[in-house]
């Protein structure tokens, strides 16, 4: 009796072990199938019996696909985000061509000012510079018309432009009235023809300031 159930013990553990290597064999049979894990070579007689085709794809060995499109979502952001960067150092090298252009302008506008009132100031340097010499000429020309006997002078300024015989009379008032002395002034004047004479009072009266009869 105790024989026998030793017998059936022994048995079941055969089975059982039988059963254990069939599943072990089937799940690789049915994982390298999958293509989970890589055992072709050995099953590859079971898979040409059971008429299947195994799994080619990459394993588990390599680069999963979900890992892969991840990287690839990674790379395509880097790459929009170095686009966006490279739009932007664009738009700020435009911005800086604009405001150089700018100042350039601004700069050649206020060289032209510059130049433009150097060159204003030299104009009137030069009016003053010829109506001092003009007024040096006519008190050298007093001075000298004062010295002379009246006819003499009268000739001298006949011979004139109206104008300067103006400022001539002007400036023999002027410095008749400083000095405290007598000005020939209307001496030369009543000696002169009477239609120069009457031209020139004529002037005269239209243009009283001497400064503004010498800067014309």
């Amino acid at each position: 009796m105790a024989r026998r159930r030793r017998i059936r013990n022994i048995g079941k553990t055969i089975i059982l072990l039988l059963l254990i290597i069939i599943l072990s064999l089937a799940g690789l049979v049915w994982f390298d199938y999958l293509g989970v894990i890589q055992v072709k070579d050995i099953f590859a007689p079971v898979y040409r019996l059971l008429g299947l085709q195994p799994q080619t794809s990459t394993s588990a060995t390599g680069t999963p696909p979900l890992e892969a499109d991840l990287d690839n979502d990674r790379f395509q952001k880097r790459l929009e985000s170095l686009n966006l960067l490279k739009e932007e150092l664009d738009q700020r090298e435009v911005q800086v061509s604009q405001a150089e252009a700018l100042n350039q302008q601004t700069a050649q506008e206020l060289e032209n000012r510059r130049i433009a009132q150097e060159e204003r100031e030299v104009a009137f340097n030069n009016t003053v510079s010829q109506y001092d010499g003009r007024q040096l000429n006519i008190v050298t020309n007093v001075q000298n018309l004062n010295s002379m006997p009246p006819q003499n002078a009268v000739d001298i300024l006949v011979a004139m432009d109206d104008q300067d015989i103006i400022d001539i009379l002007r400036m023999a008032d002027q410095i008749a009235e400083e000095s405290g002395g007598t000005s020939l002034a209307s001496t030369w004047l009543m000696m002169m023809p009477a239609d120069r004479a009457a031209q020139v009072q004529r002037k005269m009266l239209s243009k009283p300031m001497a400064s503004t009869a010498a800067a014309e």
